[in-house]
């Protein structure tokens, strides 16, 4: 199997670079292909610009969009890596989505004007950090939000299946044991995915 990585945290020391690490780990383990696409890194233009709806209306794309492009439809599994900030993704992982899951290549519109996803046959996983602890946002009703704006209109949307989305809370307040109990977790459900 082909997983594509996106991830989006600035700090290497981070714990969502520790979580990064272990879901290479486990998926090169089982023998699986592996492409991270660090956006921090890759220093990704998230500007979505009036040229690029320029060059996409003329039947071709931005050169770093269409890398992009070639990675994506290669891929099996789409896993996105990311800590949720102001209720939502990184602003730079926003842009990689505005730019890269673009009409035309991961969805459309049929003649009703009815969506139709064309990444179909993909996996998507999603991977989040929280500030706040778990419980704290299921009790205010924003796990299932991020789940709606993610899952469902971002992966579900483009016609791939999602498979799941792992939250780890208060990750800034606990302690190595936990955040060890946390790694575990996700190669427990990483196994049990791919």
């Amino acid at each position: 199997m082909k997983h594509l990585i996106l991830f989006a945290h600035p700090n290497p020391k981070s714990f969502n670079t520790a979580i990064l690490k272990t879901t290479v780990k486990v998926l090169e383990g089982k023998g699986h292909q592996v492409t991270v696409r660090n956006l921090y890194e890759m220093h990704f233009d998230p500007v979505l610009k009036g040229t690029d709806f320029e060059v996409f209306h003329s039947g071709k794309k931005p050169p770093d969009v269409e890398q992009e492009h070639d990675l994506i439809a290669a891929a099996d599994g789409i896993t996105m890596i990311y800590p949720i900030w102001w209720s939502g993704m990184p602003a730079l992982l926003k842009g990689y989505i505005d730019r890269v899951f673009s009409y035309g290549f991961a969805y459309r519109y049929n003649d009703e004007g009815v969506p139709v996803g064309m990444l179909s046959g993909k996996k998507g996983l999603i991977i989040n950090t929280l500030g706040s602890t778990t419980e704290y946002y299921d009790s205010i009703g924003m796990t299932e939000a991020v789940k709606k704006t993610t899952d469902t209109s971002i992966f579900g949307f483009c016609g791939m299946e999602p498979v799941g989305h792992l939250f780890f809370g208060a990750v800034p307040a606990v302690d190595d044991a936990t955040r060890q109990g946390m790694q575990k977790t996700l190669t427990e459900k990483l196994d049990g995915l791919f």
